[in-house]
């Protein structure tokens, strides 16, 4: 299988995070997986698998095996499909002479200058009147087509561009989106726009939630084809590992589960994040659709595995000085192990274990990356889930460059090496 091609197929869909989730969803339902609504009795059978779209941008999908026991065993991989981004706010019509531009805000901690120059489109969802004030209808939009440009104040006014130059979110990154004509409403432009593609009237529109993203698509770099440049591979390296992951083969014994959570880039606290009580509840629920006992639940729970996949930064060329002296992992030298002793990756010395020895049975190439001692790294959602489902937990991932830029680069075989630690974690 072409892993990159696989990957990239899952870019292009995945647009937005409620794109994201209906990509992933569509994977699932081709393997065989049934959908189940989040707040209604379930009716599980052995050897089953399941999906459930939570809020619209998060999924957590699961199968029975046909085997359970006394305890289930549960192995649980997570990632998370929002990146970071631009979002529009509301009423963000903006004019400037007879310029249209759109008033943004910055969603997790992008690189902004990474932002300019580039052809960048529209999507996610409008939410507009139904039947009930209750239960209004949600429409997904997606523009799919370059629309906006942050444009670059040109050099010659201002020469110290070079030198390094301060970003302010509310003046400088506002998107040039058209030209004011007497076609168009100064007030209302966008509102008209967004109504257009989503096939409603304007006045219908209750509320959106719209990502601005880089339309350029991916491509392979480097003289054999060893790099992969494209827009949000963090961290949708990771939801197409999980997706593969669940999908490989049957469940023979216990309970496999993925999530693929929404809103790690901006700390997780949300009610379809990895910082939530939903992931617990849901598997408190299977365990009771399956019969079983609280006390059973708590059992699974607390011997569970969870495997947190999310990517790492590999050693830049041009400043290797930034990484650790000794623990560092290039691009190509497959899936890299997270340390942290401050629990910013919840890997510890057992859990570790269990994966290197999962990746030596397998040939699975790895290395374990810690970062410096004096510089603080990123974090992911592995140690808020663990802590919250008080489990064995292993942070992983892609190592890459450019994280949280417009367009990031990765070594094209490490994603079949994370591909292939996670059909074997779920194998093992």
């Amino acid at each position: 299988m072409n892993h990159i091609k696989q990957l990239e197929t899952l870019i292009a869909a995945s647009v937005s995070p409620y794109h994201c989730i209906m990509a992933a969803a569509d994977q699932l339902l081709s393997a065989g997986f049934k959908e189940l609504p989040l707040a209604e009795p379930w009716k599980l059978q052995q050897g089953g698998s399941y999906y459930i779209n939570v809020f619209d941008s998060t999924l957590v999908a699961f199968s029975v095996g046909e085997e359970l026991g006394e305890i289930p065993a549960l192995k649980l991989a997570a990632s998370h499909t929002d990146w970071p981004c631009l979002k529009v706010k509301p009423s963000p019509e903006v004019t400037s002479l007879e310029y249209g531009k759109l008033n943004v805000e910055v969603y997790g901690g992008p690189l902004l200058g990474t932002w300019f120059d580039r052809p960048l489109s529209m999507a996610g969802k409008v939410c507009v009147a139904g039947t009930s004030p209750m239960k209004p209808e949600t429409i997904f939009v997606d523009f799919s087509r370059p629309l906006l440009t942050v444009p670059n104040l040109a050099i010659h006014m201002n020469r110290d561009a070079n030198d390094g130059v301060s970003i302010n979110a509310q003046i400088d990154m506002l998107p040039l989106i058209t030209r004011i004509t007497d076609e168009l409403s100064k007030e209302d432009f966008f509102l008209e726009a967004l109504a257009k593609e989503a096939g409603v009237k304007k006045e219908d529109i209750l509320d959106y939630e719209i990502c601005i993203y880089n339309w350029e698509q991916g491509t392979l770099l480097g003289l054999q084809n060893e790099f992969y440049s494209s827009p949000r591979l963090d961290n949708l390296t990771s939801v197409q590992a999980c997706l593969s992951g669940i999908m490989a083969g049957p469940c023979k014994n216990g309970i496999h589960a993925i999530a693929l959570y929404d809103n790690e880039e901006i700390g997780s606290h949300t009610k379809q994040g990895a910082a939530s009580a939903l992931m617990e509840r849901i598997l408190e629920k299977i365990c009771l659709s399956l019969g079983y006992t609280r006390e059973t639940f708590l059992n699974v729970l607390l011997s569970g595995f969870l495997l947190s996949l999310d990517v790492a930064h590999a050693i830049h060329p041009n400043h290797g000085e930034k990484c650790d002296i000794k623990n560092q992992i290039l691009m190509g030298d497959g899936v890299a192990i997270k340390l942290a002793s401050s629990q910013a990756y919840a890997t510890d010395a057992s859990s570790t274990g269990v994966i290197e020895g999962i990746c030596r049975t397998n040939n699975i190439p790895y290395k374990k990356f810690s970062n410096r001692s004096d510089v603080k790294g990123g974090s992911t959602l592995g140690s808020i889930s663990s802590a919250l489902l008080t489990m064995r937990t292993v942070d992983a991932g892609v190592p890459i460059l450019a994280m949280h830029s417009a367009r990031e680069v990765m070594g094209t075989k490490d994603q079949e090496a994370l591909v292939h630690l996670a059909e074997a974690f779920f194998q093992a």
